[in-house]
């Protein structure tokens, strides 16, 4: 007797297969998963990927947000945590002052300070410079993650230099590796409509590049969920897909489910968790030269990262040290984490949890 196969699980089927033998999906793969509800099959195939490239480790780091400046020239639709100068509650520190905030939160097991801001155009390109240098000289064994390639092309634009002599300041002041933010999609027609009034996806791809080519290591991400189409979702990963082909220089991609402005907002202005599992797993899948896809707790919660360590992600960030950006936008989740709740969370998954580096080199191992 024959039975007949429904073409949407045949076409699930041929992409399981290709999963399997190691083939690259492609983008109508990826365009077909975001149109399924088969979150299971999707969330099976992102656990053979990860599982194959990491084993059962999942990492994480004892880090720090600093924030030196809220004051920012861009307007994006998306953002609650920018001010004009002069605004309530509009802040730019200084070295010393952020030093001094540093003193009075720090533990001695931080290994990365994670620095981005706002682009302030109320001070020179010299004060972000000299930001680094004043942390890089009081903690030298702290690692310094800070800017993103939106801020660097803001600081090209401020100073006449280009993207790599920006970057080259900033190495010399410390800097050791640039952080993922400022992609939010990587379409012009998305960010015309989210008043994306920085960095381009050119501008935003040139700057890692530039990056990748001078030696540093940089984190990526994707923020989802709101005028978006699953297709601009597909394409945002198939760019980056192609830059890593070219300079294997990302080492983590991490997608960020949009936030509400409102922590009152309803469940209803939020993503889903079916949507952000989806998120998370489709980008294990599409990303094959990626190491690393990051469960962002700050943004989905504790116990769905923990799903997410079954759906292909290797990664749950870090401590976190007092986060602000997506707490301005909604967030309801904690602030922070401590080591020993990070380490509960991945073997709470099954999963061996092992602090790392900046860079991934593994420090500790919690079998």
């Amino acid at each position: 007797m024959n039975v007949a196969i429904p073409t949407a699980d045949k076409q699930m089927q041929a992409i399981v297969e290709k999963v399997r033998s190691g083939e690259r999906l492609s983008r109508e793969d990826g365009e077909f998963m975001y149109r399924s509800d088969d979150l299971l099959t999707i969330g099976m195939m992102a656990n053979e990927v990860n599982l194959k490239k990491n084993g059962r480790k999942v990492y994480f780091i004892e880090n720090m947000s600093l924030y030196f400046t809220n004051v920012c020239e861009a307007h994006c639709a998306f953002c609650n945590f920018r001010k004009d100068q002069g605004d309530e509650g509009a802040y730019t520190l200084s070295g010393p002052e952020m030093i001094a905030y540093v003193e009075q939160h720090i533990h001695p097991d931080v290994r990365e300070f994670h620095i981005v801001g706002g682009h302030n155009p109320h001070v020179p390109f010299q004060y972000y410079v000299d930001s680094l240098k004043a942390l890089n000289e009081r903690f030298p064994e702290v690692a310094l993650k800070a800017y993103t390639a939106a801020e660097i092309d803001f600081f090209s634009r401020i100073s006449g230099l280009t993207y790599k002599e920006v970057l080259q300041e900033l190495i010399a002041a410390g800097l050791q590796s640039l952080t993922g933010g400022g992609a939010e999609i990587l379409s012009d027609e998305y960010r015309k409509k989210m008043r994306v009034d920085k960095a381009d996806v050119s501008q935003y791809l040139e700057v890692h590049r530039t990056a990748h080519n001078l030696g540093l290591r940089t984190h990526t991400t994707m923020l989802y969920g709101s005028v978006e189409k699953k297709e601009d979702r597909i394409n945002h990963m198939l760019q980056l897909r192609e830059l890593q082909d070219e300079t294997n220089g990302f080492q983590v991609f991490i997608p960020l489910s949009m936030q509400p402005i409102s922590p009152k907002a309803s469940i209803r202005r939020r993503n889903s968790a079916f949507e952000d599992l989806k998120a998370i797993a489709i980008s294990r899948l599409m990303l094959d030269n990626f190491q690393h896809i990051k469960a962002y707790f700050i943004n989905i919660g504790t116990q769905l990262t923990q799903v997410a360590l079954t759906m292909g992600a290797s990664d749950v960030h870090g401590t976190m040290v007092k986060e602000r950006i997506s707490h301005a936008a909604g967030a309801l989740t904690p602030e922070g984490i401590t080591r020993e709740d990070l380490i509960w969370l991945i073997k709470g998954a099954g999963r061996i949890p092992v602090e790392r580096d900046t860079f991934y080199n593994e420090v500790k191992v919690y079998e």
